[in-house]
């Protein structure tokens, strides 16, 4: 295909930039090619440019002529995505070699309508502009357009041979602060003697709703962590990252904060807080319903290293819902009858949120320091205190230790269903979940995963439907309970410390 600017109407899509610069001179190339070598930031542009939402829909790299021969050319087109060659030549086909495959185009903006056709639309799902120089300045220009710049910072380290700002004949155009500001900063990492950071831009004067959306409260939090955390090593001997004493709030009014930027195991969710909610410890009941988030603390090998020698394989303890309903009972094994035993703080705090709803003292705690030594797993969300105004629930929960990438999403989720079952029982509207934490960490076997995710904006949180069948919160089954509006990113996967 060939287009040129007059050939198309007004139909043209919006792209993103992505480049590599030294950090002091913008370089970006030297003698045609690039003038580093790192593997980190090459997998970063495929994961970029190559990833998409629907396995329908392929991304398209829009370059110019020299950009495009200075590309192996074993590895062009590039693979898994529509190359659009962009040249003032009209027999850049046949001049150039160009594939049959590789669009033409004789201007970025002809290359952004022919993407914007109706055929081109439905296929293409993102649109990457990826150099070379004057291709990037015209891009800069559209901010109306150009929604992202992700741009790679590299420099030399202060020893390196190297020049400081490696002999570039080419450069990326200067950085308008007052048309783009920075959105997002990767920590400083190394390779091969070089330094370098991914910094994401947007333009300044556009506002999207993820910048308001409750979902950037835990992105930034998980950024903050990673960039300025502090180092410390954790039982698992994975080490962390950490924070300590943060604060989320979600509104549960309209939505429901499923989070979107990965997609969040729901009915995983739902089935273990309704499991705890009926005061079961046995990993089995879980495992039954193909949910095995407590299998790894469960183990016999796990139970044996920490001395519970004695307990049965999937045998938990006097774990979290066992204190929510038998607080103060003796524990023995998860085969073992406790009707009426010990303190039914469920059943306590439903009664408060009834008859003495201005009461300061409506609490559900799930640490007992009598019984930690017996639990597979002390508690992290320990303690959450329920309050009740303008007709509306609200619950703020305390969480002494917090993994951001695993955990927390679970944590949001599992909380917020407990008000919203605890108002629906009571015949109160929702209010808010407030999100107390204490270490907030991400394990450093996560960083990768959480920098991809970090690259992803938040889409709208779904609605939660809960069934009027459901008259006491013990009645309450998955089948009660309906999630709709959920259009998450894709999964990311991510190793559980154990």
């Amino acid at each position: 295909m060939v287009v040129s600017k007059e050939a198309q109407p007004a139909s043209a899509r919006k792209f993103s930039v992505v480049a590599a610069a030294c950090k002091n001179s913008r370089g970006i190339g030297r003698a045609g090619s690039l003038p580093w070598r790192l593997r980190a930031d090459m997998a970063y542009f495929k994961r970029l440019t190559v990833s998409t939402e629907s396995p329908l829909k392929t991304n398209a790299v829009i370059m110019g002529r020299k950009t495009w021969e200075s590309i192996p050319a074993k590895m062009r087109p590039l693979p898994d995505r529509i190359n659009v060659v962009v040249s003032g030549n009209a027999r850049a086909r046949e001049e150039y070699s160009l594939p049959d495959e590789v669009v033409v185009a004789n201007s970025l903006e002809a290359a952004l309508e022919a993407l914007g056709q109706d055929t081109m639309r439905e296929e293409v799902e993102k649109v990457f502009v990826i150099g070379g120089s004057s291709l990037y300045a015209d891009a800069l220009k559209r901010p109306e357009l150009c929604d992202k710049l992700y741009l790679t910072e590299v420099s030399a380290a202060p020893l390196a041979e190297q020049h400081p700002n490696f002999g570039c004949d080419t450069f990326f155009p200067e950085i308008d602060g007052d048309v783009w500001k920075v959105e997002q900063t990767s920590s400083e990492r190394s390779e091969n003697a070089l330094s370098y950071r991914f910094v994401t831009y947007k333009p300044s004067n556009v506002e999207t709703s993820a910048t308001k959306h409750e979902e950037m409260q835990y992105l930034d939090l998980v950024r903050d962590v990673i960039r300025n955390g502090d180092s410390r090593p954790d039982r698992t001997g994975v080490g962390t990252r950490s924070r300590f004493g943060v604060q989320m709030r979600f509104s549960l009014r309209e939505h429901f904060p499923l989070l979107t930027t990965k997609s969040v195991f729901w009915r995983g969710v739902a089935e273990e807080l309704l499991w705890f909610v009926s005061g079961d410890t046995s990993a089995k009941t879980l495992q039954d319903k193909k949910i095995k988030i407590w299998d790894g603390n469960s183990s016999r090998d796990y139970l044996d290293s920490i001395g519970l020698t004695h307990r049965e394989v999937g045998d938990l303890g006097p774990v979290y819902g066992w204190q929510w309903r038998h607080f103060g009972a003796e524990y023995k094994t998860m085969h073992d009858d406790y009707t009426g035993q010990g303190v039914d703080q469920i059943k306590q705090v439903i009664d408060a949120i009834k008859n003495k709803p201005h009461d300061r003292r409506i609490i559900l705690s799930a640490w007992n320091p009598k019984d930690i030594p017996q639990m597979a797993l002390p508690p992290c969300h320990m303690f959450a205190q329920f309050y009740v105004a303008n007709g509306e629930l609200s619950c703020q929960m305390y969480q002494r230790s917090a993994d951001l990438g695993l955990g927390v999403p679970f944590n949001i989720a599992s909380y917020a269903l407990l008000t919203c079952l605890l108002a629906h029982v009571t015949g109160l509207k929702r209010g808010d979940f407030v999100h107390v934490i204490g270490d907030a960490h991400v394990y450093n076997n996560h960083i990768d995963a959480l920098e991809q995710q970090l690259l992803r904006e938040p889409k709208l949180f779904p609605q939660l439907h809960i069934s009027d069948k459901v008259k006491n919160i013990e009645d309450c089954t998955f089948a009660d309970l309906e999630i709709t509006g959920y259009n998450p990113h894709g999964k990311i996967k991510m190793e559980m410390a154990v």
